[in-house]
């Protein structure tokens, strides 16, 4: 059974870049975000639940789901954000467990951008947390994103905490500093998760 690390920030810590230096190292990434889309890509059960609610409407001339009418429609609407969470969120954990089950590294990076709110640490061995200051998050999230510091600060309002996140840690990379620092942070702990996936192998 291979080593599951689980990985988590909150916006603009720089998780996709963390993951990437991870897969350097020939590491299975298994990404939440992506799962996320394939569940609801063309021919997909997840997209065809979504239209028999919301018709036709909610596609793309090209067949493909218009997540930002899909997210104005659940914007206020608190029933039909649970119903959307109900039917999707099994399905991409059925696709995580699959997709870690198919895991031929050593141990696997699961990138799961709400892991501790939704609770879903409890699918890996080993937490890790990047922390960054909030000032640096909004930051980075005005610049990627196009948008303004107030829209970041609603995002940052409605995830967990910086010390939410820290409490459920196993293990914390701190990304306040530069690209050398944190090569140097990710070169550490793959060495120290090749050895706990080495002593689980063994028991």
């Amino acid at each position: 059974m291979t080593l599951v690390v689980g990985l988590t920030g909150g916006i603009g810590s720089g998780k996709t870049t963390v993951a990437n230096l991870f897969a350097n190292y020939g590491i299975d990434i298994i990404d939440a975000d992506l799962i996320a889309r394939e569940v609801v890509a063309p021919g997909s059960a997840g997209l065809k639940a979504i239209v028999e609610r919301f018709g036709n409407d909610i596609l793309l001339t090209d067949g493909q789901l218009n997540r930002s009418k899909l997210r104005e429609a659940i914007f206020n609407e608190p029933a039909l954000k649970a119903w959307l969470d109900n039917l999707l969120h099994p399905m991409i954990r059925q696709q995580m467990k699959q997709d870690i089950s198919q895991a031929s590294s050593p141990y696997c990076l699961l990138v799961v951008p709400l892991m501790v709110e939704n609770q879903l640490q409890a699918m890996t061995d080993r937490l890790l947390v990047i922390d960054v200051r909030e000032e640096i998050q909004i930051a980075r999230t005005t610049v990627r994103d196009k948008v303004n510091d107030e829209q970041v600060r609603k995002i940052l309002a409605a995830q967990a905490s910086r010390e939410q996140r820290l409490a459920a840690a196993d293990d914390v990379i701190d990304n306040n500093g530069d690209s050398h620092q944190l090569r140097g942070e990710v070169a550490r702990l793959h060495q120290q998760y090749l050895l706990l996936s080495e002593q689980a192998d063994r028991n």
